[in-house]
């Protein structure tokens, strides 16, 4: 992912480039991590502004070392699986963009202990949970599971089985849900889904056609992509994720390229960084990089026109 954004990001008008880029730099906290709109610094908040960083060649020198110290701070503390795989991609971007190894000295103990951490998530459906005591595999928690076994060169158990249990959330409009009993899809499960299919090599032709179909039905008039259809207005996250699972599946041309770029150049804000939708009057470091993410992917597609205003 973050070397085809990169490439869109090198594409975009420099004023935008350095607007948002600049806006994350400026986000670092004292401690060295990036915090959301309340709270202090995460790892959560601080893996998105590390991508956006790495997309746009802003990731090294001080600043840098200050994260990865900060990062260096949690390698002993226990934490969800959704901060072990924060903690790990931002381990992988500081290391491929900056050179710095933030588990250096940390031997196999620790990925030992993050991938029999893991394992104990796992159901006997083949799905991963959000936690050990949690009963119910999560489509989005398998996704990133499959992600940090990548990252950590491990394998999962039986991951046939795992292939199994996200093409069973697939439903008939050719979406996806998070969790088995919904009937609901949802473009954020729909990306999940795919995007752990694909690690795993088991897309195939009806599932690739029918889960785009499905996609490109979630462009609103807005020209952005809404979450699933009870919500009728269009968020960043929901385009991000659905433009980026329609590029990896070569289905981009489905939804109308234009009005997405416009959308998503009214959620710039003049100073740097990106609102989450319409409605929102108020930017993070999260929705920053889908926002970016956003406009490097529209950019590969040559859609550039609507980007002097997100700056």
């Amino acid at each position: 992912m973050t070397m085809q954004l990169a490439a869109g990001v090198g594409q975009l008008p420099d004023a935008v480039r350095a607007s948002h880029a600049t806006y994350v730099a400026d986000a670092q906290r004292a401690d060295g991590g990036y915090a959301g709109r309340e709270s202090g610094s995460d790892l959560y908040y601080t893996s998105f502004a590390l991508r956006s960083l790495a997309i746009s060649g802003m990731l090294h020198g001080p600043a840098a070392q200050r994260t990865a110290d900060f990062l260096r701070n949690h390698l002993d503390q226990k934490l969800p699986v959704v901060d072990f795989i924060a903690l790990i991609y931002s381990q992988k971007l500081l290391q491929a963009a900056a050179g710095i190894d933030v588990f250096n000295g940390q031997g196999s103990a620790w990925r030992n202990r993050v991938v029999n951490f893991l394992n104990s998530c796992r159901r006997a459906d083949g799905g991963y949970a959000r936690g050990p005591e949690n009963p119910r595999s999560s489509t989005y928690q398998t996704f990133l599971t499959l992600i940090c076994f990548e990252l950590l060169d491990a394998s999962p158990a039986q991951p046939e089985v795992t292939s199994c249990f996200l093409k069973s959330q697939q439903r008939d409009d050719g979406g996806f849900v998070e969790f088995s009993p919904m009937r609901r899809s949802g473009t954020n499960p729909t990306a999940a889904a795919i995007g752990g299919l694909k690690i795993l090599g088991e897309i195939s032709p009806d599932l690739q056609s029918n889960a785009a179909e499905f996609l490109a039905g979630m462009q609103t008039a807005e020209g952005g992509l809404r979450a699933n259809t009870r919500i009728p207005i269009a968020d960043l996250l929901s385009s991000f994720t659905g433009l980026f699972t329609l590029f990896e599946l070569g289905e981009h041309q489905r939804v109308r390229l234009e009005p997405l770029a416009r959308f998503a150049s009214q959620l710039a804000a003049s100073d740097g960084g990106f609102c989450a939708a319409l409605w929102d009057t108020d930017k993070d470091v999260e929705y920053t990089f889908y926002g970016l993410g956003t406009l490097a992917l529209l950019a590969t597609a040559g859609h550039t026109s609507d980007f002097q205003r997100a700056s």
